[in-house]
């Protein structure tokens, strides 16, 4: 049963920063890409951001791009997304996701086959 369990979001004013983290268990995490959505009152669920299973390849949406970076450390089986120069745009609710086929670089949302519960950012203006 693969496990994603999300932490680190919080409220924060213009121009903060976040980490969030996503810690996976119950399967070899190091052989998935790794994939974090966010999704805004109203708004549909949007991908932000994607890291390939050795970290070597990464990938942003437009809107973060020079502000937000994906990492992964394999050994401690987590992801995290670091989130500078934070807007009130980027108010969400972040999930972290997984594909369900080894080494296969996801971009695509139907692509995740698991996710986390979600951890609320909220960033005030």
């Amino acid at each position: 049963q693969v496990q994603l369990v999300e932490s680190g979001g919080g409220s924060v004013q213009a121009g903060g920063s976040l980490r969030l983290s996503c810690a996976a268990s119950g399967r070899p995490f190091s052989t998935y890409t790794m994939g974090w959505f966010r999704q805004a009152p109203g708004k549909e669920r949007e991908f932000v951001a994607v890291i390939s299973w050795s970290g070597e390849n990464t990938y942003y949406v437009d809107s973060v791009k020079g502000r937000f970076t994906i990492s992964r450390d394999n050994a401690k089986n987590t992801v995290y997304l670091q989130m500078n120069s934070l807007k009130p745009e980027d108010t969400a609710v972040y999930y972290c996701a997984t594909d369900d086929v080894r080494y296969r670089w996801s971009l695509g949302y139907s692509a995740y086959k698991y996710w986390g519960q979600g951890t609320q950012v909220t960033v005030s203006s």
